[in-house]
């Protein structure tokens, strides 16, 4: 069993307004890479609900609490958050994870 303070683990749950798919899309895309690189990101994917199109999960994992709240603090985060609430039909929800299996 993987415990939990090994790394910090959520899914950030994000809903775009109508008309709004491409552009929330394109924004989240956009972080992938950057974020990978940031110290202490294990990692980041996106993934696109498949029968609710424009409903977005991004997998997250950080080594800490202290790396994802550097990763919100980055410029290409920044970045985001500044114009993302435009896009959302709901606000952000963010989960967070236990791990329980590999």
């Amino acid at each position: 069993m993987i415990q939990s303070t090994e790394k910090l683990i959520s899914l950030a749950i994000l809903t775009a307004r109508p008309g709004n798919r491409d552009a929330l899309r394109d924004g989240l895309l956009a972080l992938v890479e950057p974020t990978r690189k940031e110290p202490g990101c294990l990692d980041y994917v996106l993934f696109e609900m498949q029968d609710a199109p424009g409903t977005f999960y991004m997998r997250e994992a950080f080594t800490s609490r202290a790396a994802l709240d550097a990763h919100f603090e980055t410029p290409h985060f920044r970045a985001f958050a500044a114009t993302v609430e435009s896009l959302l039909a709901r606000p952000l929800q963010l989960v967070f994870l236990d791990q329980l299996s590999t």
